[in-house]
């Protein structure tokens, strides 16, 4: 017998329990189906557990940094990693735990648990039942991928998610990927007391930054005793008696490494391949996201596709705004993701905020670019704070005079980059800002200062 509702949101990550609740507060009957974890990437493996442990991390180093700032310890720092693990999950179990409460709470909602699986445009099935509806909104999220290099069967890898649930610190963590997952991961394990071995196929780390992003994190690994091994054309895998072996065939340096541990974090892939949707008009590019319009609606009208199989955003915020989107459109407004600004941050210490466009980007675009640049030793707050690794630079655009980007990598970069992520989003013109007296000592604060000594790039 087929059950039916008058909206199914497939996926309980960033976007999909909220859609089903207001969509349940407006009366409808709404299912919602989860087959794994309440949650998501984020509440699980992503944000959650793993800002936990960075926090755990910069513990950690301060305590050894603590003579700088006139503080003794006595004794050597230790980890007590199942601490470390512990803390952590009782962080995640008290989130998911908030949202189950939230969600077995609210009127008009079902929560089905079991995997999901399309039979017709707006019929899925969940193990024996059969679900069906108008308005399907799917938000089945992401995973790692598991790329098909040499050997990898032939070793155990971590990913993102198992490499939570390590028991001990590794001897020697080889990270596979020079992307944001895997060099937040890089830092924090060295911190532990891991000995950290970065390999990256190109010829920088962190590609789709402007260089000095990647030149400043280089500087920043590097003096925390962490190996970087670029131009790895050939990446391979293999055992040894004293742990897995990566070849890495680098033009300098040793054309193995071997390690205790092997995390590999060369991108992610969308969990779209076991959906169902060949039952289904729905389409898809080569990679498996799910293409959608700019209101994120689908190639089957009454469908709609939010977070990270959509491939318009990786991060918990783009998945929540997708929501944001089409729960407004659904209300009668007129939203679009071709109106948000990009913007995100990498969770090294010190953190890099990100907004808008690059140099890079803004000039592929034909912008004629102004720069405004900082070296954090130049910002005052840092200094005090004994943390002035970094820099600060706001890109404008010469014609119309607007901000279009920005990067604040350093202390507080994660917050600050806020102010210039509101002045690309409403279109400011930098002299506004230019003008505007911010707080002191802030790292804000350079902010007009840097908007008055832009030079064209």
């Amino acid at each position: 017998m087929t059950e039916r509702f008058d909206a199914i949101v497939v996926g309980a990550g960033q976007a999909g329990p909220s859609l089903a609740a207001r969509l349940a507060g407006q009366g409808q009957k709404v299912a919602l189906i989860e087959r794994k974890l309440l949650g998501g990437t984020c509440v699980n493996t992503g944000c959650t557990p793993t800002k936990t442990m960075v926090a755990s991390a910069y513990v950690a180093h301060m305590a050894r940094r603590a003579a700088d700032y006139g503080v003794t310890l006595s004794g050597p720092v230790s980890i007590d990693m199942a601490a470390v693990m512990g803390r952590k999950d009782g962080i995640v179990q008290a989130s998911r735990s908030g949202l189950n409460d939230w969600l077995t709470g609210t009127e008009n909602l079902t929560l089905i648990e079991g995997h999901a699986r399309f039979i017709a445009d707006h019929t899925i099935a969940v193990g024996e039942r059969t679900l069906e509806a108008p308005r399907i909104f799917l938000n089945v999220g992401g995973r790692a991928v598991i790329p098909d290099y040499p050997g990898i069967d032939d070793i155990d890898i971590l990913t993102n998610s198992s490499i939570l649930a390590l028991a001990e610190v590794p001897r020697h963590l080889v990270v596979v990927g020079g992307g944001y997952i895997g060099l937040e991961f890089a830092q924090m394990f060295a911190r532990f007391g891991s000995k950290v071995t970065v390999v990256e196929r190109g010829d920088r780390l962190l590609k789709r930054e402007d260089e000095d992003a990647s030149q400043t994190v280089a500087e920043i690994l590097r003096a925390e005793g962490i190996d970087i091994r670029l131009n790895a054309d050939c990446i391979a895998f293999s055992r040894s008696e004293d742990g897995p072996v990566v070849k890495v065939d680098c033009t300098a340096g040793a054309p193995e490494i071997t390690g205790s541990h092997v995390l590999v974090a060369i991108g992610r892939q969308p969990n779209t391949d076991d959906l169902g949707l060949d039952k289904t008009g729905i389409a898809t590019n080569d990679r498996g996201y799910i293409i959608t319009n700019e209101r994120l609606e689908t190639s089957v009208e009454g469908i709609w596709a939010v977070g990270d199989c959509n491939g318009r955003g990786a991060f918990t915020h783009t998945a929540y705004n997708d929501y944001e989107i089409v729960a407004d459109n659904l209300e009668g407004a007129d939203r679009s993701v071709e109106m948000r600004t990009d913007a995100y941050a990498l969770y090294t210490d010190p953190p890099l905020g990100r907004a808008g466009l690059t140099v890079a980007e803004a000039k592929k675009r034909d912008h004629r670019v102004l720069v405004g640049q900082r070296p954090m030793t130049r910002v005052a707050r840092a200094k005090e704070k004994g943390e002035s690794v970094g820099y600060m630079k706001v890109v404008v655009d010469a014609d119309s005079n607007r901000i279009i980007g920005g990067a604040i990598f350093g202390v507080g970069g994660d917050e600050a980059i806020h102010v210039l992520l509101d002045a690309i989003q409403c279109g400011m013109a930098y002299a506004d800002l230019k003008n505007t007296m911010h707080i002191h000592p802030t790292v804000s604060e350079l902010i007009p200062t840097i908007l008055g000594e832009l030079k064209e790039a």
